[in-house]
């Protein structure tokens, strides 16, 4: 039977006025009744094109009729079989550009909650196989490093494992999870969540290092020689904040978002009972317009800030971050200023912020990217007071592993090269995620990390042969 409902059953949810003080999960998430209902909308396309906008190619319309018939551990299962972070990915997919944008019933009305059953149907499994045992798979005899923790290199990760490779990933944190623990709020993804995914795993035999720095600690060259590695993949994001290079920049209470959102999230900024060191001020402005710049406002806001400003030169037709966030932060009172740009961050005698100054802008022509080109309005210049300013305007690729390794080269983005199986030039090494693209998505990084290690397994196919 379908629900020919147009809109998706609502997701339960802290009120707006009460979220906005802690740091607890924004939503609760569908009871079983919910999730059946919503998932009875799905038309059962025989043409599946929800797929088509997966990264990761999960069997999107057989998970949700095993929801439908209420077959909730059939139905993570069949997740599993091409996403190794179902309880991630439901929370924090852009599902609205991905795989809803390509579900049928987004043409009359609102597209199947795909995110919303996923999540739904990773949370059944954890709350009912809690002492679940996963057993060690049997190895195939080859070594693998993967070279971070991130959502590339754990998805790499579990492909492998689950091919019988010996797999150890080094990470540069104290903490596996890469972006998943540093970047993203625990309002949006419990640390938990994450965890537990990690755990699964190391279940399986998967290995991990912390506080490995590859390119400091030890080169990709050395894993291979000195470590006996076969293969390496390289999946370490883009970490490396970006400035605007405006007046003012290196004033005190000026920050990047990676800095902020580490010491609140990975450093516990939002726990009483951690002593760590970060800005609490009272009037904050967050510049930048994408998922991170949203993270980071709705954070300034649960750290007691009385007023955030969130500032973006484009209009919000044109603004980057999930159109959940955008709708979260505006009910948690995040002050948007759209068209909008900032010139010179102005300080005190202390060489303390104390405000910005910015220009009002206006759409011209499209540039490079289709998106119309914001021009400044001349004489527009006006003043927000604040206390502190958060740059969230990108990050960009760290070169140390490739001024580290011998002879890989780098593309045209300034990333790692790879050909269509996630390849370097050096036939051994792999790599994917961030580290090759620049900044992206989660699951766009994962989808990489799966590529890479199905690239991997054909590389020592004909090697065997």
């Amino acid at each position: 039977m379908i629900n020919l409902i147009k809109e998706k059953n609502p997701m339960p949810e802290q009120k707006p006025d009460i979220r906005n003080k802690n740091f607890e999960e924004v939503a609760n998430g569908y009871t079983e009744e919910m999730a059946i209902n919503e998932a009875m909308r799905c038309l059962k396309c025989r043409k599946k094109p929800c797929m088509s906008g997966c990264p990761v190619m999960v069997k999107i319309p057989d998970f949700i009729a095993k929801i439908a018939e209420g077959e909730f551990e059939e139905a993570y299962q069949i997740i599993k079989e091409t996403n190794s972070l179902p309880a991630i990915c439901g929370r924090v997919c852009p599902q609205e550009t991905q795989c809803e944008g390509k579900c049928v019933h987004a043409k009359k009305g609102e597209p199947v909650a795909i995110g919303r059953l996923e999540r739904f149907a990773a949370d059944w499994h954890a709350a009912n196989f809690k002492d679940e045992k996963v057993e060690p798979v049997k190895g195939n005899g080859h070594k693998v490093a993967v070279v971070g923790a991130g959502p590339a290199g754990l998805a790499c990760a579990g492909d492998l494992i689950n091919k019988g490779y010996d797999v150890t990933v080094y990470e540069s944190l104290h903490k596996t999870g890469g972006v998943l623990v540093y970047g993203i709020p625990e309002f949006r993804l419990p640390k938990e969540i994450v965890a537990a995914e990690v755990k699964q795993l190391e279940d399986k035999g998967v290995k991990f290092v912390t506080n490995a720095i590859i390119g400091k600690s030890i080169t990709v060259d050395e894993l291979m020689k000195e470590e006996g590695f076969e293969s390496v993949f390289i999946g370490t994001g883009a970490g490396l904040p970006s400035f605007m290079n405006i007046p003012g920049e290196n004033l005190i209470g000026v920050c990047s978002a990676n800095e902020y959102l580490t010491r609140i999230n990975l450093m516990k900024a939002y726990l009483p009972e951690y002593d760590t060191p970060i800005l609490k001020a009272n009037k904050i402005a967050v510049v930048g317009g994408g998922n991170v710049a949203m993270d980071a406002a709705r954070c300034a806001k649960r750290m007691g800030a009385e007023e955030v400003y969130l500032i973006y030169r484009r209009s919000a037709a044109e603004i980057p971050a999930r159109a959940e966030e955008i709708h979260h932060a505006v009910e948690e009172e995040i002050d948007f200023r759209y068209l909008t740009n900032p010139v010179k961050v102005l300080g005190d005698e202390k060489g303390q912020v104390c405000g910005i100054e910015c220009v009002k802008m206006e759409l011209g022509e499209p540039d490079a990217s289709g998106r119309r080109r914001p021009v400044v309005i001349e004489g527009s210049n006006y003043v927000i007071d604040v206390d502190c300013v958060i740059m969230a305007i990108g990050t960009k690729l760290n070169k140390l592993i490739l001024e580290t390794t011998d002879n890989l080269e780098e593309n045209k983005r300034g990333g790692i090269y790879t050909d269509d199986d996630a390849a370097t030039n050096r036939p051994e090494i792999f790599a994917g995620g961030d580290a090759v693209t620049g900044a992206a998505t989660v699951i766009k990084a994962m989808g990489a990390g799966k590529t890479a290690a199905a690239g991997i397994d054909k590389y020592f196919e004909s090697k065997n042969k």
